[in-house]
């Protein structure tokens, strides 16, 4: 069997989609869900994200929307974006990343555009997954721990997005390395020779500062 480790926020849109397509991979795959804060990776890297910038904004969210469809994922924005998703990210630590709960909580936001960066919301999504208190669920210091964690880690290992996959050491960011991502799992010696090969050392050739 083959760990692989999936890094994501609720608040991507592109996160959402890949995560509909996950059970696309081989059955020799286990998958590690990891939150993390989003946010976090811009900070240590000093990104910004695609809503930050004005023009890529909405066209990121007619992407999200044309890509739902022509998949056949149903896709419904939320009220606003982005949102503050720190208290969902909690509460999936708190349910052990179980599979089932991250599509519960994915789903309302996703399928159901419901709005989870209000105290309303959470709270009725934290009682659909069996959560009676949504604040303590959220307050509790083992869980702000492991996700101050996983958001460290996927920065030390370089992960710089949301979605992110890490499997024998490969990084594969985004919606649409998903294929490329099948492709590897299934034949990963076809990307450690020839023009894979050389383009992880190629030099270069200008820069902007």
């Amino acid at each position: 069997m083959k760990e692989l480790d999936w890094y994501f926020d609720f608040v991507s849109g592109y996160a959402y989609l890949q995560f509909e397509m996950l059970d696309r991979l081989p059955d020799n795959v286990t998958v590690r869900c990891k939150p993390l804060l989003f946010a976090g990776l811009l900070n240590h890297f000093g990104h910004i994200g695609p809503a930050e910038l004005a023009p890529k904004r909405q066209h990121t969210y007619r992407h999200w929307v044309w890509l739902g469809e022509q998949s056949g994922i149903p896709l419904i924005m939320p009220p606003t974006h982005p949102f503050n998703s720190l208290a969902v990210l909690r509460l999936a630590i708190a349910l052990n990343c179980d599979r089932q709960a991250i599509r519960a909580i994915f789903r309302f936001i996703w399928q159901e555009g419901r709005d989870v960066g209000n105290p309303d919301g959470v709270s009725e999504l934290a009682k659909r997954l069996g959560i009676a208190d949504a604040t303590q669920a959220s307050s509790d210091s083992a869980v702000k721990s492991q996700l101050r964690a996983n958001t460290d880690e996927a920065a030390d290992r370089g992960v710089f997005g949301v979605p992110t996959s890490v499997v024998d050491g490969e990084q594969f960011w985004g919606l649409d390395t998903t294929d490329m991502l099948i492709a590897f799992l299934k034949n990963p010696d076809a990307f450690s020779a020839g023009e894979y090969r050389r383009v992880g050392d190629l030099p270069i050739g200008a820069s902007r500062k």
